[in-house]
């Protein structure tokens, strides 16, 4: 098979209406979409991701109204922070309707829920009528794509399409919050900072191993220790001192890199996420530029940790488990 690089969004509709899968485009990155009331087509992606059953899937859908469908209800700081910021780069963790397949939640009761705020995906979801099922267009713990290109690398040779929506603007995965009227609890690092987060409800906790020690599929995409991961072997430091020992190395930093900080160590490739220090823009460069480094052949990569704010977190939660 060979996937067809194409903004017909009928097209991708029906395709997804007749059971195949579409890559396609979101502002975080480009997902890997089928039918989510399809068993079947489900199925596919976990097979094409070569993806574990343990971890459910994050279900789209096109507005607020569809949420009666497949969930029983949002939790009043649910309700405050959908109203906030989506349609955006947030999924929900709500109690699910049984007509969501067990396939989609790892068998869990709860349902992740996201409303993109991408144009091409907003009109996919509002085209199809769906709620479509999507992790990343992604081989299972590899690095998320945010060109079409990406995707065809990894899986353009086992899905009919990708619908093109240029670069994916926030460039890491949604924020995932499990919400309950007693707790808000943060269980994966996202697009929407984590005082952002805060600044909507009272207190948000961070996911803890404990809290899930009884459940044996994993809540919320993304939890697993090692995710995120370009093939070539990588390290996540906090100074230059603590550099590997090796004969090339590709850096990661925020900033550019003084020469006379490099103490006489050169490196074969430097990826540097923004000069002027924008948490923004580095999270939309991360995978890209992980992708390059991975690509030019040095022996290891280095990842300079970053500032532990803002969307900061969210790029040393990705290099963490890339690290791991």
């Amino acid at each position: 098979m060979k996937c067809n690089i194409s903004q017909d969004v009928t097209a991708a509709a029906e395709l997804l209406h007749n059971g195949e899968l579409v890559a396609f485009a979101t502002e975080t990155v480009y997902g890997l979409g089928a039918n989510a009331l399809n068993p079947e087509a489900v199925a596919r992606i976990f097979e094409v991701k070569q993806r574990p059953h343990f971890d459910p899937l994050i279900v789209h859908i096109a507005a607020p109204e569809q949420l009666s469908e497949f969930t029983t209800g949002l939790s009043a700081p649910a309700q405050r922070l959908a109203e906030r910021f989506w349609p955006g780069p947030l999924t929900l963790v709500l109690p699910k309707r049984n007509v969501i397949p067990d396939l989609v939640t790892s068998g869990l009761d709860s349902v992740a829920i996201r409303i993109p705020a991408h144009p091409i995906a907003r009109e996919l979801l509002q085209i199809t009528g769906l709620p479509i099922a999507a992790p990343s267009a992604n081989k299972f713990g590899c690095l998320s794509p945010t060109l079409a290109q990406h995707v065809v690398e990894q899986l353009g040779d086992e899905i009919p399409m990708i619908l093109e929506g240029g670069p994916c603007q926030v460039g890491v995965e949604s924020t995932v919050i499990q919400c309950t009227e007693e707790s808000t609890i943060l269980l994966r690092p996202g697009g929407i900072a984590l005082e952002e987060i805060e600044s909507c409800v009272e207190t948000v906790r961070l996911a803890r191993i404990e809290d899930f020690a009884e459940t044996k599929s994993q809540v919320s995409p993304g939890m697993l220790p090692r995710h995120y991961a370009p093939g070539t072997r990588l390290f996540l430091i906090e100074k230059l001192e603590q550099l590997p020992s090796a004969e090339s190395i590709g850096v990661l930093s925020l900033y550019p890199i003084e020469e006379t900080i490099l103490s006489g160590r050169e490196f074969a490739v430097q990826e540097i996420l923004s000069p002027s220090g924008d948490l923004k823009t580095a999270a939309a460069k991360l995978f890209s530029a992980l992708r390059n480094l991975d690509q030019s052949g040095v022996e290891c990569i280095v990842a300079l940790k970053m500032p532990e704010t803002g969307l900061g977190r969210t790029i040393n939660n990705r290099l963490e488990r890339a690290a791991y």
